[in-house]
């Protein structure tokens, strides 16, 4: 592993924590915030690459299980992995790999629909369907009761995407060398 890759496997991991400084609020029905912290997968994934994305969220998921309060709202802990955003946060390496891969094997033919397309399929289809049996599994319910209980994440998510699209366009613009 190069220096290039620890910096940007550290950096990531630093960006969805400084994103978990934003507050997060949490839907009625559900136990689960909202944060702005799902776009540091997309990030991770779409500028470091699958393997350095992937790493930065594993790294990130590790710091938080040992303890250290780096999601919204000051928490961390292995007990956040026992409760109803578990399936969510343990879905983000995963996330920023697929997205990552995605990314690599387009790279010379992206477009706006394109990336639109891969950072909803990663940051959102992706971590969905880890976090929404989570959910179900932890608070007793359907699976169909869950997912009706995430529907009200759908709009922020979409919004994530978007800037998304929008800083990784424009980090690529200014680094044309990127891997």
């Amino acid at each position: 592993m190069s220096t290039r890759d620890i910096v940007y496997i550290a950096l990531f991991a630093a960006i969805t924590a400084a994103l978990g400084l934003f507050p997060a609020f949490s839907l009625p029905v559900i136990a689960v915030p909202i944060t702005a912290q799902t776009l540091g997968p997309m990030l991770a994934g779409a500028i470091a690459g699958a393997k350095r994305g992937a790493l930065a969220l594993v790294l990130f998921v590790v710091l938080v299980a040992i303890g250290l309060p780096l999601l919204a709202g000051g928490r961390g802990g292995l007990g956040i992995f026992f409760g109803p955003s578990g399936g969510f946060i343990l879905a983000w390496p995963l996330a920023a790999l697929l997205i990552g891969w995605l990314y690599q094997r387009n790279l010379r033919s992206l477009t706006l629909v394109k990336e639109v397309l891969i950072l909803a399929l990663g940051g959102v289809v992706l971590i969905y369907s880890a976090g929404i049996p989570w959910i179900a599994a932890v608070a007793g319910l359907s699976l169909k009761q869950a997912a009706l209980g995430s529907l009200g994440f759908l709009p922020g998510d979409g919004v994530k995407v978007v800037l998304a699209v929008i800083i990784v366009r424009a980090v690529r613009r200014a680094y044309p060398t990127l891997e």
